[in-house]
Order: C-alpha cells, then sequence, then structure tokens
C-alpha cells in the first residue's frame, strides 16, 4: 500500500512538473493562422460601431476567408474568447487605449467582442475633445479611447508646433484608469502636410528634424519614466500594443510583383515572415525592460506580420482612391490582439 501511495505521488509530482513545463513553454505571441470555421468571433452586421475604414464587408469587400482563421499559439491553445466572463470581471472598471488609429482599430474591435456578447445591452457614447469613452452602463464598465499619436506633447508656440520629447502633460487623462494599452509608431515617419510639428524639442534645444527612430526612443523614454512614476501596479495594469506592421512591399513576403496588399486572401503560412521584425520593435522591447513598474507587451508584431490579407486595402475609407495596407478590416487581426489581451488578464 505505501509504495503504491509513493508511486501515486511520483506519478502526480511528474505530471504536475510536465503542466508546468507545458505552461512555461506557452507562447502567445509566436505560432501559425489555422483555418477555422469558428470564426469570426462576430458578424460585422452585428456590430454597430465599426467606423467606414475598418468596415470592409461594408464596403464592399467580396472575399470571406480572410474571416475565417485563429491563431495557434506555439506550445498551447489560446482561450476563447468569452465576452461574459470579461465583462464579470471588468465590472465597475475603466480601460483606456491610447495611440493612434491602431488602438482605434483595437478599441472599435473589443467594443464589438464586448457589445457582441450580451446584444441589446444598454450603452452610452460621448467625446470630450481627444478621448471617446463608451460606456457599458448595465456593468458599469468604460472603453475609452485617447488619440494621442507620440504619446509625448505637441504644443503650439509662436515658433510653431513643436514636439516635445521629454513632455508628457496629456499623461493627466490616463491616471485613475483601471488598465492602460499604450500605442505609439505609426506617426513618427510621417512627413510633408502630413506631418504634425514643425519643429522637435529635446533637453531644451530645437531641432527642425532628426532620426526618427532616435526621436521614438527618446519618446519612449519619456513614457517610460511617467509609468515609473505614477503607475501603482495595484490599481493599474499597463500593455503597450506592440509595433502594428503594413503591407505595402510584397518582395517582404516573397511576392516581388505585389506592391500593397491589394488582392491577397490569405496569410502566410508558417510562423516567420520572410521579410523580418521592424527595427522599431527593438527599440521598445530596449525602453520596455527600462521600466522599473509591470508592463506588459502585447507582442502583435509577428502574428500581425503574416496577415497580409487582413488590410482593407480598397475596402477602407477612401475606397477606390486609397489603398490602405496599414489598418485592419473588422472583424480581424485585432480581434486575436484582444483575445490575447483577455488571456492575459485572465
Amino acid at each position: 500500500m505505501s509504495f503504491q501511495i509513493q508511486c501515486g505521488v511520483v506519478i502526480l509530482s511528474l505530471l504536475y512538473f510536465h503542466q508546468s513545463k507545458s505552461e512555461d513553454s506557452c507562447d502567445f505571441f509566436h505560432g501559425r493562422w489555422v483555418r477555422d470555421s469558428s470564426y469570426p468571433l462576430y458578424n460585422s452586421t452585428a456590430c454597430p460601431f465599426i467606423q467606414e475604414e475598418f468596415s470592409c464587408q461594408k464596403n464592399g469587400r467580396p472575399d470571406e476567408s480572410y474571416l475565417h482563421y485563429s491563431w495557434q499559439p506555439n506550445g498551447c491553445n489560446l482561450p476563447r474568447f468569452n465576452g461574459v466572463e470579461l465583462l464579470r470581471r471588468l465590472k465597475g472598471k475603466s480601460i483606456m487605449f491610447v495611440g493612434d488609429s491602431l488602438s482605434r482599430n483595437q478599441w472599435q474591435s473589443l467594443l464589438c467582442m464586448l457589445y457582441t456578447a450580451v446584444p441589446g445591452t444598454k450603452y452610452n457614447e460621448t467625446r470630450s475633445e481627444d478621448v471617446s469613452t463608451f460606456t457599458l452602463t448595465e456593468f458599469g464598465i468604460k472603453v475609452m479611447l485617447d488619440r494621442n499619436v507620440f504619446l509625448v506633447d505637441v504644443v503650439r508656440e509662436p515658433k510653431g508646433r513643436i514636439l516635445k520629447l521629454d513632455s508628457i502633460e496629456g499623461g493627466e487623462l490616463w491616471k485613475g484608469i483601471d488598465m492602460l494599452v499604450f500605442n505609439t509608431w505609426h506617426w513618427w515617419n510621417r512627413r510633408g502636410p502630413t506631418q504634425p510639428w514643425d519643429y522637435i524639442e529635446t533637453r531644451g534645444k530645437l531641432y527642425k528634424d532628426m532620426d526618427r527612430t532616435a526621436a521614438f526612443e527618446k519618446a519612449l523614454v519619456t513614457w517610460g519614466g511617467w509609468v515609473d512614476a505614477n503607475i501603482d501596479p495595484a490599481k493599474t495594469k499597463v500593455f503597450f500594443q506592440g509595433i502594428s506592421p503594413s503591407h505595402y512591399n510584397g518582395s517582404l513576403w516573397g511576392e516581388p510583383r505585389a506592391k500593397s496588399c491589394a488582392g491577397q486572401k490569405e496569410p502566410l503560412l508558417g510562423s516567420t515572415y520572410p521579410g523580418g521584425l521592424p527595427p522599431a520593435l527593438t527599440v521598445l522591447k530596449r525602453v520596455l525592460s527600462t521600466i522599473k513598474k509591470p508592463t506588459e507587451l502585447l507582442d502583435v508584431t509577428n502574428l500581425s506580420l503574416l496577415r497580409k490579407d487582413g488590410h482593407p486595402s480598397i475596402y477602407g475609407f477612401s475606397g477606390e482612391a486609397g489603398m490602405d495596407c496599414s489598418h485592419w478590416c473588422l472583424p480581424g487581426v485585432p480581434d486575436t490582439w484582444n483575445q490575447i489581451l483577455y488571456s492575459l488578464i485572465l
């Protein structure tokens, strides 16, 4: 009897060890896309919040195969999103996405995922300057978006619009929020009429321009300082969305003749993007490693690089006149970002 008990303990210990090793080897951010008829997580017609630029089906996109893929991480299965469970966990709390239009992409995705989990639930939408607030009134949950494309400040002064890499007064809006999801990169290489600043200021000196990746890093360091100075980890979870990629150069994914994402209907097979990862991701990871307060990276770059088929292309805001290979159709890839976010906060 004693021998049997001891054997049982050994077997249970081995099972526990195997389970722990399996959990340790789970990597939500590396894996492959697989055909899955149970996706998408919601129907676009059931979500009234999708803006025109992301509403590919409504804008006439004829193919639907891009909707029917799920993300299969290495070493584990990604938990199926349960909107009712997330609503229960978030009751009375606030989430704020802070960043550019890729943050809006993820924000609208989460709105759809939550709303379609409890169809017909009461809600309220408000906007004050750059902050949009969607309140699920029956649950007391606020899902917010602060449009802040650089995270640091752009200030109008007599000399012009100054991008202040060392100033982050906009952070006052982020205090007291239960969960923050930050993002910036999309606007750092803007030039010409779409560049929203005239000078860059750092350490008290003005520059007409500077290396954009270096400026990006200085701004991230300022943001990281704000996190360390203002975040109480017992009250607020902090995430960074990562670098959302674009697909304008087919040679990076093995189709040299492709000059955009137009006509792409399937993701890349396998787990690795032929063109490699963007240098901005290395910069981001370097800065995140210096932040003392817990800050988790939603490392969506690699899984999104594999989805050359997921962009609006001509089925976005500008229609035939534009080619959008930067944002994402909804339903689509940002739903997986939020599914991973859900898994990380379970």
